[in-house]
């Protein structure tokens, strides 16, 4: 009778097996594939969350020497530039920290540098230039948020990603996200009036 139930046991576990087949491994990126897919992320995200360009390559290398120390565990569960962004984020705060202990007059990003990655071709000198100042005019509005909301709107306006995936990059829960992003828009939107009415009044 053992033999019989233990036949029947392997038989229905060979069908449920058949029927449900056990999901295949995903494939973990080496740090290779990450550093070239994602070094312009990483680069634009050091960037747009404040960091001067003076220090953005630095900062973006020591990123990397911290995915160079994760990787092996990184298991899925989370999109890759989530998990990239989660430690970007905390490289930045610690940077933040560290610069306004230290009051020295720093030099404002240069956008030759801030944005090469992005560029697919070179454009033509009028066009660069103006690109160029395009950032630099984003550059110093994004300056005029809390870092908090800037956080935020960086992720969800400029990179696109949903609000459960900045709770997770930020470690917050999906209320704050909503309640930063809604104030980060107004923000926003109020320093972009007031640099209009700037350009207005010194152009005439």
């Amino acid at each position: 009778m053992g033999s019989v139930l233990g036949m029947a046991s392997a038989t229905a576990n060979a069908a449920t097996a058949a029927e449900f087949p056990t999901a295949p491994a995903v494939r973990a990126p080496t740090f290779d594939e990450v550093y070239a897919e994602h070094f312009d992320f990483v680069w634009r995200s050091v960037l747009r969350l404040g960091v001067q360009d003076a220090h953005a390559e630095d900062l973006a290398q020591e990123v990397f020497l911290v995915v160079h120390r994760k990787i092996g565990g990184y298991e899925g569960r989370s999109s890759l530039k989530t998990w990239l962004f989660g430690i970007v984020i905390g490289l930045v705060r610690n940077h933040r920290r560290t610069m306004r202990r230290k009051p020295t007059v720093q030099a404002c990003a240069e956008t030759s540098d801030a944005e090469r990655m992005d560029r697919p071709s070179e454009p033509g000198p009028f066009a660069s230039a103006a690109k160029n100042e395009a950032v630099r005019t984003l550059y110093e509005l994004l300056d005029e948020l809390e870092d908090d909301r800037r956080d935020v709107f960086v992720l969800a306006e400029l990179e696109q990603l949903t609000a459960p995936e900045i709770a997770e990059a930020l470690e917050v829960n999906l209320n704050t996200v909503y309640s930063r992003l809604r104030g980060a828009r107004r923000d926003f939107d109020l320093a972009v009036t007031r640099r209009k009415a700037s350009d207005e009044w010194r152009f005439g």
